[in-house]
């Protein structure tokens, strides 16, 4: 195991830092602008926090209060979820090429491999092709867990194609039952990897209450948080959360990061500002063309 440590780039802001920078102070007082909206308190602590990190933390602490004076159910939600943000934010265990023994071993378990940008002609990318091998490690050492393919379609010159079809057929012809495999074909982002991905387990696979995220490296570290939040979030009561991230098994890409700003975008995606988020994204990655928001 090695640890995986995000990076916080201080080049790589996006237009709607511009306000929050222009009215921060070294203590990170901001005008009240957003006191009003309870949507805009959220997207304000998180952007504050991909920016910031820990020197936000007071910050983050005085809106989370007043989020709490407007809403103490979505405030319960989103003080979990800066704190398991925190938790990913100093780091966390990542395991190479396998998920370690012990994990429950049963249908409860699934194992959910984030996709990866198709080519043009709709074939898989190296990178993409390197997770399905960690993943068919995977189904080999828990032979009763669910596998979940997720990415939508990312081929430039072919419509048809998506990256979960692409690696559920792999998958299949590795020799994975097709029984266990689950196909969420829809999601263009990580955030909808997870918002998908949880719903087609929560509707149709109630068995399932733990989840493995599988993907490259530098990767990982987002998805579980994301996981994490969208479980969060759906739940029907915050004690009682339908699933927990409870591993990992990565892919060592040669190279690849994501800040945490990248993973501001994505939990404020999750909070339901897709404008804000793809703006985050596309201001700073060289990322496949997302479809418009509206």
């Amino acid at each position: 195991m090695r640890k995986s440590r995000l990076t916080v780039s201080l080049l790589s802001v996006m237009a709607v830092m511009a306000l929050v920078c222009s009215q921060a102070s070294a203590s990170i007082s901001i005008k009240d602008v957003y006191r009003d909206d309870t949507d805009l308190l959220i997207e304000d602590m998180l952007v504050s926090y991909g920016y910031y990190g820990e020197e936000a933390d007071d910050y983050v602490d005085q809106l989370l209060e007043e989020i709490g004076d407007e809403d103490p159910d979505r405030y319960a939600r989103w003080e979990m979820i800066m704190s398991e943000w925190s938790d990913v934010y100093d780091g966390v265990e990542v395991n190479l090429n396998e998920l370690p023994d012990g994990l429950t071993d049963g249908d409860n378990l699934c194992i959910v491999v984030l996709g990866f940008q198709l080519n043009p002609d709709g074939s898989m990318r190296e990178e993409l092709i390197e997770r399905l091998n960690v993943a068919l490690t995977c189904a080999e050492q828990y032979p009763n867990a669910y596998i979940a393919c997720t990415g939508g379609g990312t081929a430039a010159n072919d419509e048809d194609a998506t990256e979960a079809g692409r690696m559920a057929e792999w998958l299949i012809e590795h020799g994975v039952d097709s029984d266990r495999v689950i196909v969420e074909d829809r999601s263009q982002t990580t955030a909808q990897n997870a918002m998908f991905t949880l719903r087609i387990l929560s509707r149709d696979y109630p068995e399932v209450d733990q989840i493995a995220i599988v993907s490259s490296d530098y990767h990982i570290a987002t998805g579980e948080i994301l996981f994490e939040a969208q479980s969060v979030l759906m739940a029907r009561d915050v004690d009682d959360l339908p699933f927990e991230v409870v591993s990992n098994a990565a892919y060592e890409a040669p190279s690849g990061t994501l800040t945490s700003m990248f993973q501001a975008g994505a939990l404020i995606e999750l909070s339901g500002n897709m404008r804000t988020a793809y703006d985050i994204y596309c201001s700073n990655y060289d990322i496949h063309e997302l479809p418009g928001v509206e």
